[in-house]
């Protein structure tokens, strides 16, 4: 294990002192906490850990060594076996400024004056001692105080010294040669306390007959779907997960459905041999309204794709900045953040096949990168079992897919599903956006969805977003209109150009084992001309 400090001892001229120190919160002791370590003496002092000190610490740790006879402190973290990065800076008065109220109380039997400062709206007081003649605090604030012995934060978080031990010597740091700017150092810290997983970088997502696969990154229908296989390490138990995707123009300027997925591949088909051999490959849903669906609904040999985000571009972001309005400073790009913790079971040490799709017929398109990170927990959890329903977003709409106008038929939409063990607290995630025609159709008009399971309708709701103006600054090549508003302002039927739409979690209850029918309808509205509405709605059954 590189470690930042040697286990040597040296002696020096002034009394060493080593004072342990332990977290509270609202009056009770933190469990299994790592003790606080901080060494000090007249001329340095070392904030470290049991832990650090016993070569037990998880990585990334961090310790911070102040050097007073420069007036300097050196803050320095080990990120893993191999890499450790370091920062330096002033340890000057200037940057912390106190408030000194005449209250004094006793600290393990030392006299504590008062001291206050406010950090970022939080009020943090400390208790500092004067009479051990050395300067020390359990983080880089107080340092020039005294002692501390107490730092209070809010009334309801402390860290308090529990033992104060003269020693012999004084650990002797290893420090670093190079040291890294403040701002690097920061987010090196940060990004090591979780696991990235790059799954496109700049990827463009056009419609063009020069758009061509490579040896990592699959092309289809046109260029406007991307896809690759992505191998996930063990996900520990509670871990959060979340997908991130970034999007600019790259020459389209209008707002598109945009899809960040998951294939299935545990079946005879998938959907990635319809994007292989094409639409007609995928199992037709029919509804008896004339048109056939393909790859909609799961079927014993097929599940549809899964989508772990529903995403929409806005109007021209970066590419039309140019198109300038007063007051108005346009947004350099758009970055969607999406929970998908409760997808666990579908990545956790597997190789996944996963896509993203931006719905367009411009040759320039877009340009998107996209990421999943996980952010290990303590609290463990037990991870769900999912089952794939059905998804009606064409992403192989520029290869011929059809459009989820099944909606304007009684039937609607209609899944069959086979559990063959019981499944409790089932959930079914569901996302849902209405699509087509101007001012009469469904995406600028609300529209019930009504959810039946085994005949029983279980729950219903008018999915509507009255927030998009919130977005404008994304939406440089929005048209304006007479009245004032823009394209992007108008509210729609549960999507905003610029934005995410979330899954909403509708409860089942406890589902027994054997066959169950969902069936999803939506009142569509009737083709106006060339113009017709169309429904993009997917869902998975969740539960334990």
């Amino acid at each position: 294990m590189l470690i930042l400090f040697l286990f040597i001892f040296s002696s020096v001229s002034s009394q060493n002192y080593k004072i342990t120190y332990l977290k509270s919160s609202n009056g009770n002791l933190i469990e299994n906490q790592d003790a606080i370590w901080v060494f000090t003496n007249s001329n340095e002092t070392l904030i470290s850990s049991e832990k650090v000190m016993s070569k037990k610490s998880e990585f990334p740790f961090e310790q911070i060594f102040i050097n007073r006879s420069n007036d300097f402190f050196q803050q320095m973290t080990n990120l893993n076996d191999e890499k450790s990065i370091a920062t330096k800076d002033s340890l000057s008065l200037k940057k912390q400024n106190f408030e000194f109220p005449l209250e004094t109380k006793k600290i393990l039997g030392y006299h504590c004056k008062k001291a206050k400062t406010i950090i970022n709206s939080n009020t943090i007081e400390f208790w500092y001692t004067e009479d051990l003649k050395v300067k020390a605090a359990p983080t880089i604030l107080g340092q020039n105080l005294g002692l501390v012995l107490e730092m209070v934060r809010n009334g309801n978080f402390v860290i308090a010294a529990t033992k104060i031990e003269k020693t012999k010597e004084f650990p002797v740091i290893s420090l670093p040669k190079k040291n890294v700017d403040i701002l690097t150092y920061k987010d090196l810290v940060w990004k090591s306390r979780f696991t990235t997983v790059e799954i496109f970088k700049d990827q463009i997502i056009n419609f063009s007959s020069d758009s061509k696969s490579n040896d990592s990154i699959l092309r289809f229908a046109n260029g406007t779907i991307a896809v690759r296989k992505v191998k996930f390490p063990v996900i520990k138990s509670g871990s959060q997960i979340f997908a991130d995707v970034t999007e600019q123009s790259n020459g389209d300027a209008y707002d598109r459905t945009g899809s960040f997925f998951i294939i299935p591949t545990d079946k005879e088909i998938s959907f990635l041999n319809g994007l292989q051999n094409g639409v007609k490959s995928l199992p037709i849903y029919s509804n008896e309204n004339g048109k056939d669906y393909q790859g909609v609904v799961a079927t014993k040999n097929y599940n549809p794709i899964i989508e772990m985000m529903r995403f929409f571009t806005p109007f021209g972001v970066k590419q039309y900045n140019y198109l300038e309005l007063k007051d108005k400073n346009w947004h350099d790009k758009v970055m969607y953040r999406q929970d998908i913790s409760d997808l666990v079971n579908l990545l956790s040490g597997k190789e996944v096949w996963i896509g993203i799709n931006i719905g367009n017929y411009d040759k320039g398109g877009h340009k998107v990168s996209a990421n999943i990170t996980i952010h290990p927990e303590e609290i463990s959890t037990k991870a769900k079992d999912i089952v794939p329903l059905f998804c009606t977003n064409n992403v192989m709409e520029m290869a011929g897919q059809e459009y989820g106008t099944m909606f304007n038929h009684e039937k609607g939409l209609e899944v069959n599903f086979t559990l063959n063990k019981p499944m409790k607290n089932a959930k079914l995630r569901y996302i849902t956006t209405g699509h087509g025609g101007w001012e009469n159709g469904d995406e600028f008009v609300p529209k019930k969805n009504s959810i039946y399971l085994d005949g029983k309708e279980t729950f219903s709701f008018k999915p509507w977003r009255q927030d998009c103006g919130s977005y404008r600054l994304y939406n440089p090549a929005s048209g304006n209109f007479p009245n004032g508003l823009s394209s992007s302002d108008y509210s729609r039927s549960n999507w905003c150009p610029g934005m995410v739409t979330f899954p909403i979690y509708i409860d089942l209850g406890d589902l027994e084992v054997g066959t169950h029918t969902m069936q999803i309808k939506i009142p569509q509205g009737l083709p106006e001309g060339t113009s017709f509405s169309s429904w993009n709605i997917s869902g998975i059954l969740i539960g334990e």
